[in-house]
């Protein structure tokens, strides 16, 4: 029973990572697509508005969960990490270069170091979600086995569940992303910007929505155990619980309804991530591992219950009040004068290399 409630903390943190990391990854996608340095100036100055002062922040989630898998079901961590090392480092690469390129991009000082780092900040934004969606799918879909580095290293994710997985997490943060930002546009009443992400927020959930739709027979095809499992009563209630959703939040952002739109979304998101933990129950590694089976001592186990309360009394207020802070507006001064500077050192570069 207790390695059940620990279980469900960590998917707690996975959800929480899905949305706010999500987001954050999303908004580089669309950092990437903005175009130039004049086309692009309006966009890139609202991401850095908006993901400027919680990027760090929101990444925090995903060590709460390794730490917490790796401390309350060592064997099955042990085997993820030793058969997708590859994707795994690849994803930890894409986070490095995707922070670093966010942070240092305000401060280059030659217009094409600049660029570079845009270019690591909004590349890493779009590859990382896919490796992370490609790493649940390979443990979905039973491709990881118990041991150390006992799977196969490259067809363990290279396979038509982990490119489906990689690719709904692609899709589902740019959504997450373009309603977030049509939220804020319009709270700052920027009535261009609100046009832009409208757009593409219909345009992400549409293909999210055909995405899904066509991984039905994808994961049929390819890992039927998994299809069992989505197909089961509490999977299909929370399948259905992301498609309705998904389809209210896409009704509220042609209606305009911003931040209820929000709200749909995230429920859109963490539905399909508590379907694919039913879609597995009670299995860690599905045909190899169960959660009883593989999960540390007691002591071990009420330790970390005991951790993550007091986390709720201090860490988990200071997070709520800084997205808090954020949301209200209070941060915006500091946020719009960095992208503010970024865009004037741009325009300056622009201008040296054109007197020559």
């Amino acid at each position: 029973m207790l390695a059940n409630v620990i279980l469900a903390i960590i998917w707690l943190g996975v959800s929480a990572y899905g949305v706010f990391g999500g987001a954050d990854f999303g908004a580089g996608m669309w950092d990437l697509a903005a175009g130039g340095p004049e086309r692009g100036a309006g966009v890139r100055r609202l991401i850095e508005r908006v993901i400027g002062p919680v990027w760090e922040a929101n990444h925090v989630w995903l060590i709460f969960v390794l730490v917490y898998l790796w401390t309350a079901f060592p064997e099955p961590f042990a085997s993820i990490a030793s058969t997708l090392w590859i994707p795994l480092t690849l994803a930890a690469l894409g986070i490095i270069f995707r922070g670093s390129g966010f942070a240092f991009r305000k401060w280059a000082v030659t217009l094409r170091v600049a660029r570079a780092y845009g270019i690591a900040f909004a590349g890493a934004s779009v590859v990382t979600p896919f490796f992370l969606g490609a790493i649940a799918g390979a443990v979905a879909s039973g491709r990881v086995p118990a041991g150390n580095a006992a799977g196969d290293p490259w067809t363990s994710w290279i396979n038509p569940t982990s490119v489906l997985g990689g690719l709904l997490a692609m899709v589902a943060c740019a959504f997450l992303a373009a309603v977030l930002m049509t939220r804020e546009a319009d709270a700052v009443g920027n009535t261009p910007m609100v046009e832009y992400f409208r757009a593409r927020a219909m345009a992400a959930g549409a293909t999210g929505g055909l995405l899904a739709f066509a991984g039905i027979f994808v994961l049929r095809a390819d890992a039927p155990d998994l299809f069992d499992g989505l197909t089961s009563p509490g999977g299909v209630i929370a399948l259905a619980g992301s498609a309705i959703g998904g389809l209210a939040a896409l009704a509220l952002v042609h209606q305009r309804h911003f931040v209820t739109a929000r709200g749909a979304a995230v429920i859109a998101t963490v539905a399909v991530l508590w379907g694919w933990g039913i879609g597995q129950y009670p299995d860690v590694l599905p045909g190899a591992v169960t959660i009883e089976g593989s999960a540390a001592s007691s002591v071990v186990l009420w330790s970390l219950l005991g951790a993550f309360l007091l986390a709720g009394l201090i860490a988990v207020p200071a997070l709520v009040y800084l997205y808090t802070l954020t949301e209200g507006g209070s941060l915006e001064d500091g946020g719009s004068t960095s992208a503010n500077s970024s865009q004037a050192l741009l325009k300056r570069l622009e201008e040296r290399s054109a007197d020559g």
